[in-house]
């Protein structure tokens, strides 16, 4: 069919010309180097560093790539999490369910792959892989319907988002026009009142350096318990911070709670290594989150997102996602009224070509939407090629 005929076509007539899914493959591909997330050689068996080896399953190092392709003719690509776990779930048992089905049925096949993997997944690896799957969907979807992903979600809200950026290196971001920033922090209560008079220290000279319009948030990577972010909550009070990300273990559900209680100065946010509207729906009941982070790679694609994104509205809670800066998440951001910053993906990171192709286009201190049919991201075979790792 010729592409004018097909656009002058209803959606869900177009959707009939995929035709049926006929090629699932998924491929390792790290957008950062897995010694970015720690180091597997230990002092001894106390060593702190054996707690913040992550691993290659675990964040970007553990990123996947999932490629469909449909008899008539598509290709769709969505970016997953779980590495080489990820990838064996997808082409052992996750394939089976979608090879010959619809792809155009993007809830359906939601459901089945969910319940299908139930047993043993949940939260974690099957979701994550699930998620590259869901992504690759969506991404045909748009690319059937000759419209960008964010047309299908209702359209646009705003014409632009602006990104905060996950750095200790403020200055690089002010000179590209940023204005919201967010610090890693790495002091724990094991390491004693020195490590945290050092993280006060470079919390406050971050604020000085942005000034006091700026936000700056900090990410704590899950290593606080209750008491000590009580106390240090009262050490950053001058410091305006606009939320503390995941200080405790994402289990803790009763820790939040009492944080979320207390906590007065600033908000507290959960939620990146959070899955499903199950689990957000927990955390909302629970009233341990101030701020809601799904990352739309892991916890469960833009399908889960999209109900993640109602139950954070009706509960006037602000969403503001994980991989929020990639070509992935940015369409739900610009379709959805209460998310208006997105996580920095690409900008200020020494990632590879891959993450560049998963990129919008930034510009002082805002990224843009692609207009591209599908999420906009291109992908070729040698690109692939060139970064996947063996499973």
């Amino acid at each position: 069919m010729k592409r004018r005929h097909l656009l002058a076509l209803p959606l869900a007539l177009r959707a009939q010309t995929l035709h049926r899914i006929d090629s699932v493959r998924a491929w390792v591909m790290p957008l950062l180097p897995t010694a970015r997330f720690g180091t597997a050689r230990f002092k001894d068996h106390f060593d702190p560093a054996r707690s913040r080896w992550f691993g290659p399953f675990s964040q970007l190092a553990g990123s996947i790539l999932v490629e469909i392709k449909t008899t008539g003719g598509l290709t769709g690509y969505g970016l997953g999490g779980g590495g080489s776990a990820a990838v064996h779930v997808i082409e052992t048992h996750l394939k089976d369910l979608l090879l010959g089905a619809d792809p155009a049925n993007i809830e359906l096949l939601w459901e089945q792959l969910y319940q299908s993997s139930l047993f043993y997944g949940r939260k974690g690896l099957a979701i994550q892989a699930l998620s590259g799957i869901d992504l690759a969907l969506w991404d045909l979807a748009g690319k059937a319907a000759g419209q960008p992903v964010y047309q299908l979600l209702g359209g646009a809200t705003k014409d632009k988002v602006a990104v905060y950026l996950t750095s200790r290196h403020v200055e690089a971001g002010l000179a590209q026009g940023i204005r919201a920033f967010k610090l890693p922090i790495d002091a724990s209560p094991h390491e004693g009142p020195a490590a945290m008079k050092k993280a006060v220290t470079e919390i406050q000279a971050a604020r000085r350096a942005i000034g006091p319009d700026a936000q700056l948030m900090i990410d704590v990577l899950c290593r606080w318990n209750v008491d000590y972010t009580l106390a240090m909550v009262d050490r950053l009070a001058p410091s305006r911070l606009s939320f503390i990300e995941e200080p405790l273990n994402p289990d803790d559900l009763a820790g939040y709670a009492q944080l979320c209680a207390r906590v007065q100065s600033t908000r507290i946010a959960h939620g990146e290594h959070e899955y499903t509207r199950y689990g957000f729906e927990n955390l909302i009941a629970r009233r341990a989150a101030h701020v809601l982070q799904p990352d739309i790679t892991w916890s469960g694609g833009l399908t889960e997102l999209r109900k993640i994104a109602a139950l954070a509205s009706a509960h006037q809670l602000p969403l503001i996602p994980h991989r929020g800066g990639s070509l992935y998440g940015l369409p739900l951001l610009l379709a959805t009224p209460h998310c208006d910053l997105a996580e920095s993906f690409g900008v200020g990171e020494k990632g590879n070509d891959i993450m560049a192709a998963m990129s919008p286009r930034f510009s002082n201190g805002y990224l843009y939407p692609s207009n591209k049919p599908g999420f906009g991201v291109e992908l070729t075979d040698a690109l692939i090629r060139k970064h996947r790792t063996p499973a």
